[in-house]
């Protein structure tokens, strides 16, 4: 039974399932609604709730980065997706990667194990009314919501496109023509790396920059957008023929064990399930037409007889003009029991979808039970972020992943980057422990189970 002190939320992805731990956890009746599996996406390929459909890494650990910093900001304030990402992370130098379906499989369980959580299979067409709700249906919003919502905008073209990364099989992998090692060796040499010379470089972009595409739709022709952030490889390539060598190919921090030398450019492979049977090639989303992804990724050393067990694909994603709508809290400005957490806000990233339904979560609890809303501080990555998607001054809003350029700046002039971001991050973490305790934030917060390491 749905009610006025129930709360709604439309959407199990990321967002919607950290905005629905979030909100249960502080004694709110939810409504979790996720279309699948009665209606599927083209990118999606479970019903498991959190499934990640582009890549399987959540971003560097590292406090002085971005994402490692959004992360640890994240873990003061109990986040149910970044807790289930440690429980089933894979090796990956510097960052945290996840197997997909241990981790979809553990966020799915601990969802339907809450007892303040109602999940229900079915799709959501409109956005309800006289109920507080959080819409976080993501980039791959259902073609009725999402029209629903444009007639709420009064903007009916605004998106982007992304694209998702092929995987090979690890026994696949010719280990002769291959080498394991992360970036200056600074961590395990959790990286399988497909080493290649110039003339294998050249023939390789040839190749790419003459294959193949899917052809979009008439009305997709008109202006497939592209988020910068995420460029098919062969988009890129098209850019220069050594854009590939300076970006996802580049072999900086590199050596050929046998020779001790740089190689002119590196294919790196990430392990993609907990069992290490499964890598992905690492910056290769694509929208190439399979047949031609069989033909030129064939082309790179230690892949030649690779088995795809998935191709990459390219598909539309959805996303809202979010500073003519939206407060930092994530909350509508025209309607006092309307959020919207999650990519279609222009939080781009898996960690800054959770962060946004997170904050979602705990505000629609706030407001269900009487309190001030929260607006998190701007010297905190979390609160920077979202304030940048709900006050940013920027005539094209696009999609924005958490970067340090985002922060306040500090008192006083740092010229180091490195100092200065550990400055920033240290800051962070001392604003945010204030702020926590000052707010009350996670006084109410109860974990109501076990989220040990799951099958």
């Amino acid at each position: 039974m749905i009610d006025e002190s129930s709360l709604v939320i439309i959407g199990g992805g990321l967002a919607g399932s950290e905005g629905a731990w979030q909100a249960a956890s502080r004694g709110i009746k939810v409504h979790l609604f996720e279309m699948r599996p009665c209606l599927s996406t083209p990118a999606h390929e479970t019903e498991w709730l959190a499934e990640l459909v582009c890549s399987n890494s959540l971003g560097s650990e590292r406090p002085d980065r971005a994402l490692g910093l959004l992360k640890r900001e994240l873990r003061q304030l109990n986040s149910l997706i970044l807790r289930c990402a440690e429980a089933c992370a894979v090796p990956a130098g510097g960052a945290l990667a996840v197997g997909r379906k241990a981790f979809a499989r553990m966020v799915t369980e601990a969802i339907e194990g809450h007892p303040n959580i109602e999940l229900i299979r079915q799709e959501i067409r409109r956005i309800p009314e006289e109920t507080t709700t959080i819409v976080a249906t993501g980039p791959l919003t259902s073609d009725a919501l999402a029209q629903d919502i444009g007639t709420l905008t009064g903007q009916e073209h605004l998106y982007f496109y992304d694209a998702m990364a092929p995987i090979v099989t690890r026994e696949s992998i010719d280990e002769n023509k291959t080498f394991r090692a992360s970036r200056y060796d600074a961590e395990e040499a959790d990286y399988i790396n497909c080493p290649m010379t110039k003339a294998e470089y050249d023939r390789f972009v040839e190749a790419l920059v003459n294959a193949d595409t899917i052809t979009l739709r008439d009305f997709e022709q008109e202006d497939p957008h592209f988020f910068e952030a995420c460029l098919p490889i062969e988009e890129l390539a098209a850019r220069g023929h050594k854009a590939l060598a300076f970006g996802p190919l580049r072999p900086v921090g590199l050596e050929i064990p046998e020779t001790g030398e740089r190689p002119y450019a590196v294919v790196q492979l990430r392990q993609d399930n907990l069992a290490g049977t499964l890598y992905n090639l690492v910056g290769f989303q694509t929208n190439l037409k399979w047949s031609e992804q069989k033909r030129v990724f064939s082309l790179i050393p230690g892949l030649e007889n690779a088995h795809w067990v998935r191709f990459g694909q390219m598909h539309r994603n959805t996303y809202i003009n979010a500073p003519a709508f939206l407060e930092p809290t994530m909350r509508w400005r025209e309607r006092e029991d309307l959020y919207f957490a999650g990519q279609i806000t222009g939080t781009e990233g898996y960690v800054a979808s959770t962060a946004s339904g997170l904050v979602a979560g705990i505000n629609a609890a706030r407001t269900l039970r009487g309190d001030e809303e929260l607006v998190f501080p701007r010297t905190t990555m979390l609160g920077a972020l979202l304030h940048y998607v709900a006050r940013t001054e920027e005539e094209n809003f696009q999609p924005m992943k958490p970067n340090m350029g985002l922060l306040a700046p500090l008192p006083e002039r740092i010229r180091n980057k490195r100092e200065r971001y550990a400055a920033r991050a240290k800051r962070s973490q001392r604003e945010l422990t204030c702020f926590i305790a000052g707010k009350n934030v996670g006084e109410d917060i109860v974990v109501t189970q076990d989220l040990g390491e799951t099958g």
